[in-house]
């Protein structure tokens, strides 16, 4: 009697961009066992998509991009349990139900956690990041009862949080801890145009600034803060924004070597035999020049995913990112970023053009080299610029001056975002005459 070998199992552990990226992929090129496990929601959701949900632009259910049968048509197995353990010996990943699950591969995709940092009052009810669907939902629960609340961190989640809260009509205080929003990131133009925009929607913009502690009522919700200098607010909600770290603390005693993430080669292979890691968990031994050894961004944990599926399909594949890429928003300000724009650049490496609207929130900064004039980077608000143009840009290392020349090009149709072409190149050539003189 001849008997079929079981199926090889790969276990893909979270069901976020990367993970699922890597499993649908996988799918269309492998009939091994297939299996996705989180704690979170059975179905993968658009996280990014959250604060739209809680603004009444979406439905959850709009934020799921397949229909619940897919899985079932792609023999996906769903697994909706938490891991509390990695057993490498003996191939298995241990749930908290203490059920274990084998894998003959592991792919590793279990995001990230929100920073805490020992704040009195952190643990208080209507204390809480947003992150994960159960952050939503603690949210909606409040939301009725909140007359003010305080957001604390200056990043993309932060003025998220703040533009949600906003648009239910609450009163927000916005806790900053640098001198101007986003600094760190954002060169001072850029940075001041968005704090007069946050505090024109009525905003209650606090700039250095920082968390002290937070008070609690008899019943344990939050119902004030107090600043590190000791000023009071009321608050019956506060958003801690203050970063993400990859979530790797029931990795610890595995065997994995972890650094602040889980440490993988160029192939995102770690140091465990048929063990690998994408996203935001997955820390660079090795990273890309101009690229930080952990990237917590939507478009590089779907790029991972994409490498990851053709090395396990057998088709041994380096992760290439290419030029630096991301997209936010602030309220209704867009923001995009390619390749490299310091805020504070070194002239003898860096140079920039930067144009600004005279009356609207747009700008438009390219970044170069001050001798070769090679394009370095570029960033805009309230510009909708073609992504496509800008990496093939930056990958052939073309003049800025071909880049202002062709830029009506990276422009998408007037009808979706005015093009101001004309007055960039009007700008450039006083900008250019300048570096003549210099050169």
């Amino acid at each position: 009697m001849i008997t079929e070998a079981p199926k090889k199992s790969i276990v893909v552990l979270g069901n976020g961009i990367s993970g699922i990226t890597t499993a649908r992929l996988l799918r269309k090129q492998t009939e091994e066992s297939l299996t996705v496990i989180s704690e979170e929601t059975p179905y993968f959701f658009s996280r990014t998509a959250l604060m739209y949900v809680y603004m009444g632009h979406l439905q959850f259910e709009h934020t799921q991009p397949y229909e619940a049968d897919f899985w079932k048509k792609n023999k996906i197995d769903l697994v909706q349990k938490r891991v509390i353990q990695l057993d490498a010996e003996k191939q298995q990943l241990v749930f908290e139900d203490q059920s274990t699950l084998h894998y003959d591969r592991l792919v590793l995709a279990c995001g990230s956690v929100p920073n805490r940092f020992g704040w009195p009052g952190q643990d208080l009810d209507a204390v809480q990041g947003l992150y994960h669907k159960k952050d939503l939902d603690s949210l909606e629960k409040w939301s009725d009862t909140i007359e003010e609340a305080t957001v604390v961190g200056g990043g993309l989640i932060g003025i998220e949080l703040v533009e949600m809260l906003h648009s239910r009509g609450k009163k927000v205080h916005f806790f900053v801890r640098e001198s101007s929003f986003w600094n760190t990131v954002l060169p001072p133009e850029e940075s001041e145009m968005i704090n007069q925009h946050i505090l024109a929607h009525g905003i209650d913009l606090q700039l250095e600034t920082q968390l002290g502690s937070i008070e609690g009522d008899a019943s344990g919700r939050v119902c004030a803060v107090r600043t590190s200098f000791g000023n009071f607010y009321r608050s019956q909600f506060v958003g801690l924004a203050v970063g993400v770290s990859p979530n790797v603390d029931f990795l610890k005693g595995s065997g994995l070597e972890l650094g602040k993430g889980i440490l993988v080669n160029r192939y995102l292979e770690t140091n465990l035999p048929n063990v690998y890691a994408v996203g935001d968990c997955a820390e660079q031994r090795e990273p890309h020049p101009g690229r930080r050894a952990i990237e917590a961004v939507w478009y590089t944990g779907r790029m991972m995913g994409e490498t990851l599926a053709q090395t396990l399909a057998g088709n041994k594949t380096a992760y290439q990112p290419g030029p630096w890429f991301n997209s936010a928003k602030f309220f209704d300000i867009e923001y995009q970023t390619y390749g490299q724009v310091s805020n504070a650049p070194d002239a003898k490496k860096e140079d920039q053009f930067y144009w600004q609207h005279p009356l609207k929130n747009c700008a438009l900064r390219l970044s170069f080299h001050p001798k070769t004039l090679q394009l370095l980077g570029g960033h805009s608000l309230g510009i909708r610029l073609r992504h496509a143009f800008f990496d093939e840009w930056i990958r052939k290392r073309s003049s800025v001056n071909e880049v202002v020349k062709r830029i009506d090009t990276a422009f998408f149709d007037p009808e979706f975002s005015e093009n101001y072409s004309s007055q960039i190149q009007n700008a450039w050539e006083l900008k250019k005459s300048k570096i003549a003189f210099r050169l």
